[in-house]
């Protein structure tokens, strides 16, 4: 948006529109003229034309007339001098103390943890780099747009409130009031100006006149000229509009992206121009185009161009004010105050309300200007931000209902600034006490829920909105922030009216107490799940809120009090209702109960009862201020009625075991959900801990066997206990089971359940504690898994890091996986096993878990419940459940049932309880009778359990049945804990005799105990001795199975005695040949020393056959499953990757750049071509028959993946055997006397002249013509290479043979993007070239990583390089041999300048590696007759590799020289040894043939050392071909890791001196023309002489980009971030790229690019030029890495950083700090390395089809 404050189009302006203007200015000066009235004339005769055009607008010439014609006089007006030097001084004068930057959607915001009042105070990313928040527990997060920053509001922050930014906008700020203040004049022009302004703004955006103006802006000549008028809405999506404007105006579709983009950036936008009627008829057909694929048509006006123009002005005039608000705070008041005046005597709402009460009608754009408005200028003055606030709440119920039917997101509309009133503590108390905000908020969810409630005023939401109700949870979260920071001082008033609002939000609570009640379904299941999911979502938002009001109402006791009345009265009111039964009476042990009949299974239910939990949560806060001593005051006794509060929470917790139960299974999955979540840690702290907690009143208040009663009636258990004539009907019985566990574990928590502040006297990080100890005895856990099983409070904490150190410690994570913490050792006496918030599940692994744990530590299994904390004085009865008569009478029944064993009657699980429920009762008694005299504890469980139940002769008590009991042999597992529970008998039984201490008690103890030892003893021998039959047992069987074999070897003798006799030949043999290679073992690759070939017998097994088949040449053919994929993993250079179609491109030469390389890499799994065959054939049938599904790969080119480990291959290598040579000593000596390199290279040349000649008969002559100098042209010469040794060629299978051509062809298909062509000359070529890549990539791989340069591949990568080698090798024998001759003749032409032709590169454009493959295995073609087909013998070989990788160094250390020439030395010792001396002469005599272009200066050992360096990756790669091309074992020091004696061991290796220079003095009387030639290069000399660069040797080693450590550098790099293509300042999706460090503008229209006619995401089209379709970018919002390859596949990976927990926060949902994790990046760096990206998004993308629907093709 253009800046009122530029001068640029105002320097046209001084220039020739100025004087036009004077007239006007002076007249505005004038103080008689009216300034409204000549303003708007202004207005009237200049907006319509500069906004002529809207069709297709020129903005840069509408700003500039703008500027011109209105602002530019308005301003100098305003300012009474040149506005760009009044700007300029008031900008200098000093800034304010807030900040106020308006988020952006997208854009990173930062919440500190240890500072902010709460999670909704956050800062700009500028501020917070600039505060002392960034050293603490910050949080990061992504904007959803329309947040202002609180930099500067001392409100928001504990401390630090200032950056350093605007601590000096605070310094200033007295300065500012007395020096910088606006001088009287320019207020007074202000107080003249912004009236009109305003007034004319609100005018325009609130006019609905389509046709009309106002009449003071109306002119004379009224033109037919209209605009058809499109609105942007949220109902339809972006191809409804494009596809309804192209059938509507017949537009193109380009024409119809661009307005519908317009639309939906700005709101609305003019489709079409004309008259009335064609607008009007465009209108129409539009309308009716968009109903037809929508519910509802797009929302079109016709506007006249005079109206669209002087509302586009309007909001133009906003911005210039929105931007003049940032100068001063005097011009931010005067503007407040002229919003907020109210006329006279008049009812209508002053400006701003006006604006905010049509915010909902306005569009998008609009919108947008409006709110920076009231952002620049309200909100950042406090005194005025408060009376905004007034307005607000004035006319909030209109606002929220005009938001509820609007359909714009809430982020563009006026209510989501509620945000920034309500959370200012000082502001939120002044509107609860002056404008009752609470009340306010409530009733509007009332009057806006209507339609929801039914007939009895409950609400009920089947049939509901999702888009509705998601508005509605934005007024649930006004209340929130109304509520998030507690008073700390209370008045009267405040009191009052928050009692008010109190009472008014219970009235929300009574239409949810007992919603959507549900009847069990029988005999038939429900037809249609009810709609269950909003009722869940509300009480899910309403939880915090109730919370909140309880924290409230427990800060003042008398608050607390009428609060719990009030509370109290609304629960009253809604159980009344079915009071009309009768009541009936039950029996049971002498008791009684008379209550109404109800059955949970047979009448309506609700688990909403919001009421009831709230006022369980007062009580217990009554019970933790003490304030409950006074409660009968304010309820009486009478009132209470304890069992009716009990009654609907006890139905909720039946209705839960009854689901247990699978009695409602009919009900379908609504009922399961809603049981779910009513547990669920999102829910259950305002609705299943509540109900546990109202239980527990219940049983401090009622009679304890009366609650027992009751408990059994509701949980319809109450013929369960009764003696009555067992059932057969098997599922009954199962039923009881269930119920009587379910309600034996409510039991369980109300009498141990007492961990809440109030209930027992313990803290919440006490009961956080409990929480995680709780979590961590089920498994180590993650920190966001904690978090997530955590309940979080109103400021979204779970405060689980200021206990975790003290229960866990922490286990930093490894490369992948993250870190868990453990619990502390000390914390496991916590555990108890009926912890009422483990699930089933949670709860059976936790058993296992801990008794698994005590097994090891050879303890016994029991595990007791711990000591619980005692009961507050207010619930200290609810312990006399324990020993009441029917509880005694329960335990006593389903023990006797165990021990009966009438097995279907019981099950482990209750008698597990039961026990524990035993277990709970004696440690009651124990605690007691430590803290108090034994007359004093009234808790007689001990006395109780030993007495016998009954008069009956055969009548039992607890402990004889406890006894019994460890007889039972289903109960083996609970022996341990029956043991512990006898002790705790006797234990108490001590305690309770302590105080009659007389032998005769003292002996029957040690009787007791003696006998108790006695019975450990017995049962010590007993697993003894069971563990003893266990071992004979094993023992026999083993025997057994001996026998079996061995009479299996009898039977089949004759098998067994060939095998071994073959394996003792074998071995024999292996012997011998050991002992023969000890003798003659060379480790020399080339030349006449060559030591003999290791050729293994290799037998492979097919993965998909299974069948075993050893490879030789004349076999069918065995192949290696491979991908073949174009690479730029080792360039120096990525702007220079080949665009070049592969049509043209000749692949012969590398660049020594290494641009783009075709990499193939193997999984190592072999199978048989025609198994391979057969498999692939059958996948290409599948996927025909399945044509609807997506395929991961791409079968017409060939993909597939590995059948055994699923890796995305494109081909298959055929797997040639390596043929042994081995070469005769004397022969190589005889032969070493004659070829010398001369000779041989008089031979070649003689050979090629020869072969030229032979083949260019009849044809122009394509080949150098060659110097035939001293040479005779006979038939003898032109065979003399054959002389040295010859043998006839190697014979392949035809189905290797085909393998070899289709490999072959695939490599060309793939690296040329070109269609496979069997017959194309650069097959070959290509076959050289993936080689010598291939072998670099793993070079670079092994240096990289500091792995030794043999014996340390993994096996993948050894057998496939083994398989590449010999492939490369054998794949000249599919090619005609004079294309394989041509190629090598130009290949020579590098190194032999005689060769020479016109296309040969410079020796300095060249990778002299490549070269070196291509020669040396096209080199045997030169062998081959037209009679009979020949190879090189391995003398001549020998020679041959020798001779040509020689001239291939000496070219290559002639590249290094150059290079290193333009280098300055560094400083060093000068070295005068031999290497440096002759690296000094040679480059005398470089600096001789170059005329003195290369400097003589430069040092000998400078030289060296350059050349000794930069050889070495070339040295290294020149090894590992040739060891797997001849396979001649490398010497011992290159299987090291030590980088001592490595240069020695490769020169040995490789036959050359270790004095390098010495190669030329060798060879000088050969060597010195070629080096003559090759100094005389045009492009060395240009090196030279520092007109063009050479590459440097060693190349650099390719790593990802370096990131910073902290993630929110990156955040800030991205917030800079601006796309080079769009003007607007919306926020994009910044991705890197890290390959590169490229910060592209991804998922956006604006950087799409257009290729072959497809549109390219910025991040697919950045991939083919950087990493030739494969690339690796960090999505810097999302922090994810994304891997993309090709078009149409990628996948999304963890990013390398990490939070301090050892996590990555995909999309910063936790927000924690983030740093680099080096490892995690290592580990991306090699998936790159060893291009592994493919296979990584073929595997992601097999295990998550998800993201088969996201179109990676527009990333």
């Amino acid at each position: 948006m253009a800046d009122g404050a530029d001068g640029g189009p105002r320097a046209g302006v001084a220039g020739g529109r100025a004087p036009a203007q004077a007239p006007e200015r002076a007249m505005w000066c004038d103080e008689r003229f009216d300034f409204q009235a000549t303003f708007l004339q202004c207005l009237a005769k200049h907006v319509p034309n500069i906004y002529s055009a809207e069709m297709d607008p020129l903005l840069e010439k509408q700003e500039e007339m703008v500027q011109a014609a209105i602002l530019y006089p308005l301003e100098c007006y305003l300012f009474g001098e040149d506005p760009d030097i009044f700007l300029e001084k008031l900008q200098q004068s000093g800034t304010s103390q807030l900040c106020g930057k308006v988020f952006k959607g997208g854009e990173t915001t930062y919440s500190c943890r240890d500072c902010a009042v709460d999670p909704t105070c956050v800062l700009c990313i500028d501020c917070f780099q600039n505060s002392i928040h960034k050293n603490h527990r910050y949080k990061m997060h992504s904007s959803t747009g329309g947040g202002f920053c609180d930099c500067g509001d001392t409100e928001a922050w504990k401390a630090g409130p200032l950056c350093t930014k605007h601590e000096l906008g605070s310094s200033n700020s007295p300065k500012e009031n007395s020096e910088c203040q606006l001088n009287e004049e320019i207020m007074e022009h202000s107080r003249r100006v912004f009236p009109s302004v305003i007034k004319y703004i609100v005018d325009m955006l609130i006019w609905e006149e389509e046709k009309e103006l106002p009449p003071e802006l109306t002119v004379s000549e009224k033109v037919d000229s209209y605009y058809c008028v499109l609105f942007n809405d949220e109902h339809h999506s972006y191809d409804h509009v494009i596809y309804s404007l192209q059938r509507a105006l017949g537009c193109e579709l380009g024409e119809a992206q661009l307005h519908t983009t317009a639309i939906d950036k700005e709101g609305r936008r003019a489709v079409k121009a004309g008259h009335y009627a064609s607008c009007q008829e465009a209108k129409e057909e539009i309308k009716r185009h968009s109903e037809n694929v929508s519910q509802r048509p797009l929302h079109v006006e016709v506007l006249h161009a005079d109206v669209m123009a002087h509302q586009k002005f309007a909001l133009r005039l906003g911005s210039w004010l929105n931007k003049l608000m940032s100068y001063s705070s005097d011009f931010r008041q005067i503007f407040c105050q002229i919003c907020l005046k109210e006329e006279a005597g008049s009812e209508k709402p002053c400006f701003i309300s006006k604006l905010m009460l049509w915010d909902a009608k306005l569009h998008k754009g609009a919108r947008k200007v409006l709110h920076e408005l009231i952002f620049s200028s309200f909100f950042m003055e406090m005194e005025y931000k408060k009376l905004f606030a007034v307005e607000f709440v004035k006319y909030y119920k209109a606002l929220q209902k005009e938001y509820i039917s609007d359909d714009h997101d809430r982020v563009l509309s006026v209510t989501a600034l509620s945000v920034q009133m309500f959370t200012v503590p000082t502001l939120a108390r002044h509107l609860i006490e002056e404008q009752n905000v609470i009340t306010t908020i409530t009733e509007t969810l009332l009057e806006v829920l209507p339609e929801y409630l039914d007939k009895n005023d409950k609400f009920n939401f089947q049939g509901y909105s999702q888009d509705k109700l998601n508005r509605v949870y934005a007024v649930i979260y006004d209340l929130r922030y109304v509520l998030v920071s507690k008073p700390t001082l209370w008045t009267d008033r405040l009191r009052e009216r928050f009692l008010e609002g109190f009472v008014s939000f219970l009235r929300i609570l009574t239409c949810m107490q007992g919603m959507e009640e549900i009847k069990r379904q029988i005999g038939q299941h429900i037809e249609v799940d009810p709609d269950w999911e909003a009722a869940i979502t509300i009480q899910m938002q309403l939880k915090n809120i109730l919370l909140m009001f309880q924290e409230w109402c427990a800060c003042d006791e008398e608050l607390l009090l009428r609060a719990y009345r009030e509370c109290h009265k609304a629960v009253m009111r809604c159980s009344t209702n079915g009071r009309s039964r009768e009541k009936t009476v039950f029996h049971l042990c002498g008791h009684t109960l008379e209550s109404r009949p109800y059955r949970v299974s047979a009448d309506p239910v609700s688990i909403h009862l919001p009421l009831s939990r709230t006022l369980a949560g007062l009580h217990v806060r009554l019970s933790k201020t003490g304030a409950i001593s006074r409660l009968h005051e304010f309820v009486s006794p009478e009132e209470f009625q304890v069992e009716l509060l009990v009654e609907y929470p006890l139905r909720c917790l039946v209705l839960v075991a009854q689901v247990a139960a699978e009695m409602w299974r009919r009900n379908g999955l609504s009922l399961i959900s809603q049981v779910f979540y009513y547990q669920d840690v999102k829910c259950r702290e305002e609705m299943y801990d509540k109900d546990i907690i109202m239980l527990q009143i219940g049983a401090s208040l009622m009679d304890p066997n009366q609650f027992l009663l009751l408990m059994l009636q509701r949980y319809e258990l109450a013929d369960a206990f009764k003696k009555i004539k067992p059932t057969k009907d098997q599922d009954l019985i199962k039923q009881y089971n269930i119920l009587i566990e379910e309600m034996l574990q409510i039991l369980i928590y109300v009498v141990g359940e007492r961990y809440v502040p109030g209930i027992s006297n313990v803290t919440k990080e006490d009961v956080i504690m409990r929480e995680i100890i709780h979590l961590l005895c089920i498994e180590p856990m993650a920190h966001s898994a904690i978090t997530k099983s955590l309940p979080e409070n109103e400021n979204n904490e779970t405060g689980l890091e200021n206990v975790i150190d003290k229960v866990a410690t922490f286990k930093k994570p490894g490369v992948s996986g993250h870190g868990v913490y453990e619990l502390k050792d000390e914390c496991l006496k916590d555990f108890n096993m009926f912890f009422y918030h483990y699930t089933k599940t949670q709860h059976s692994k936790a058993e296992h878990t801990q008794k698994k744990r005590r097994k090891q530590e050879n303890r016994d299994e029991a595990l007791p419940p711990p000591p619980p904390p005692d009961f507050s004085p207010a619930f200290s009865n609810v312990v006399r459940i324990l020993n009441c008569d029917v509880m005694m009478h329960i335990l006593r029944t389903l023990l006797q049932r165990a021990v009966e064993l009438e097995t279907h009657l019981w099950t482990e699980a209750m008698i597990q309880m039961v026990l524990h429920l035993l277990s709970l009762g004696l440690l009651e008694e124990k605690q007691q009778l430590q803290k108090s005299p034994e007359e004093e504890v009234s808790f007689d469980f001990y006395h109780k359990a030993t007495r016998m139940g009954s008069s009956a002769l055969n009548a039992v008590n607890v402990l004889m049945l406890l006894e019994k009991l460890k007889r039972v042999p289903q109960l083996e597992a609970q022996k341990d804990t029956v043991n512990w529970i006898l002790q705790m008998f006797d234990t108490v039984k001590r305690l309770r005799e302590k105080s009659s201490l007389t032998t005769v008690a003292a002996a029957s103890a040690s009787e007791a105990t003696k006998g108790d030892e006695s019975t450990q003893d017995k049962e010590k021998a007993e697993r003894k001795r069971k563990a003893e039959a266990a071992r004979l047992h094993r023992q026999k069987i083993m025997a057994q199975m001996s026998a079996l074999q061995r009479n299996f070897i009898e039977t089949h003798k004759l098998l067994y005695e060939n095998t071994l006799e073959a394996q003792g030949k074998e071995d024999a043999i292996m012997e011998e040949e050991s002992m023969s290679s000890a003798i003659d073992y060379s480790r020399i690759a080339l030349g006449p020393k060559r030591g003999p070939s290791v050729a293994e017998k290799e037998i492979l097994t097919c993965i998909l056959c299974q069948e075993e088949q050893e490879v030789k040449l004349e076999s069918a053919a065995m192949v290696l499953s491979a991908c073949v994929q174009k690479s730029t993993a080792l360039t120096q250079n990525r702007s220079r990757i080949p665009e070049l179609p592969g049509d043209t491109l000749d692949p012969l030469f590398m660049h020594p750049e290494l641009p783009c390389g075709t990499h193939t890499g193997s999984c190592g799994h072999v199978m048989h071509a025609a198994c391979w065959q057969k498999y692939f054939e059958a996948m290409q049938l599948n996927f025909r028959q399945r044509l609807h599904v997506e395929q991961i790969f791409d079968l017409e080119n060939g993909e597939y993946l590995c059948p055994l480990c699923k890796s995305l291959c494109n081909t298959v290598i055929p797997i040639v055997p390596l043929q042994a040579q081995k070469i005769n000593s004397e022969d190589a000596e005889a032969v070493a006397q004659i070829l010398s390199l001369a000779r041989w290279l008089e031979i070649v040349t003689v050979r090629i002249s020869g072969y030229s000649v032979k083949n260019t008969k009849g044809e122009k002559q394509n080949l150098p013509a060659f110097t035939n100098k001293g040479m005779g042209n006979s038939a003898l010469e032109f065979h003399s290479i054959l002389s040295f040794g010859v043998q006839s060629s190697a014979k392949y299978s035809s189905s290797i043979k085909e393998m070899l051509i289709l490999f072959a062809t695939t490599i060309y298909r793939v690296g040329l993007k070109v269609a496979p062509n069997e017959a194309d000359s650069r097959i070959p070529m290509m076959t050289w070239s993936t080689c010598a890549f291939t072998i670099q990539c793993i070079e670079n791989l092994l240096e990289t990583e500091g792995k030794p340069l043999f014996g340390s591949l993994q096996n993948r990568q050894h057998s496939g390089l083994k398989a590449l080698v010999q492939f490369a090798a054998a794949q000249r024998t599919t090619s005609p041999q004079v294309l394989i001759q041509k190629h090598l003749i130009r290949l020579l032409g590098v190194l032999l300048p005689n060769f020479k032709m016109e296309d040969t590169p410079s020796l300095l454009e060249v990778d002299m590696f490549h070269i070196l493959v291509g020669v040396v295995l096209s080199f045997p073609s030169l062998y081959w007759e037209d009679a009979v087909d020949l190879q090189p013998s391995s003398i001549s070989s020998a020679y041959n590799h020798l001779y040509l990788f020689h001239l291939t160094t000496l070219a290559h250390i002639m590249q290094i020289v150059i290079s290193s020439a333009t280098e300055s030395s560094t400083a060093c010792s000068p070295d005068n040894s031999e290497e440096a001396q002759s690296a000094q002469s040679f480059c005398r005599e470089v600096c001789q043939y170059t005329s003195g272009c290369f400097s003589q200066d430069i040092p000998g050992w400078f030289v060296w050392d350059c050349v000794k360096k930069g050889i070495m990756p070339y040295l290294r790669c020149a090894a590992l071909f040739f060891h797997y091309l001849l396979g001649v074992s490398p010497p011992e020091e290159l299987l090291q890791d030590s980088e001592e004696g490595h240069f020695k061991a490769l020169c040995s290796y490789l036959s050359l001196p270790t004095n390098l220079f010495l190669l030329f003095h060798e060879y000088w009387d050969t060597v010195n023309p070629l080096l003559q030639r090759w100094c005389a290069d045009p492009m060395v000399l240009s090196c030279l002489k520092g007109k063009s660069i050479a590459i440097r040797y060693p190349r650099k080693r390719n790593h990802l980009i370096e990131l910073p450590e902290d993630y929110s550098c990156l955040l800030n790099q991205a917030s800079q971030f601006r796309c080079p293509r769009s003007s607007d300042d919306e926020q994009k999706h910044p991705v890197l790229c890290l390959f590169c460090g490229a910060m592209l503008c991804s998922q956006n229209t604006c950087c799409q690019e257009l290729v072959n006619g497809e549109e390219l995401g910025a991040c697919t089209f950045h991939a083919l030029q950087c990493g030739a379709g494969v690339c690796m970018f960090l999505k810097i919002r999302e922090c994810r890495v994304v891997l993309i390859e090709g078009k149409t596949r990628g996948c999304l990976y963890p990013a390398p950083y990490l939070d301090e927990y050892g996590e990555t926060d995909p999309d910063l949902k936790r927000g924690n700090p983030l740093h680099l994790c080096r490892e995690r990046y290592w580990k991306l760096h090699l998936l790159w390395q060893q291009h592994c990206i493919i296979e990584e998004i073929a595997r992601s993308q097999e295990t998550n089809q998800i993201f088969f629907g996201f179109n990676w093709q527009l990333l």
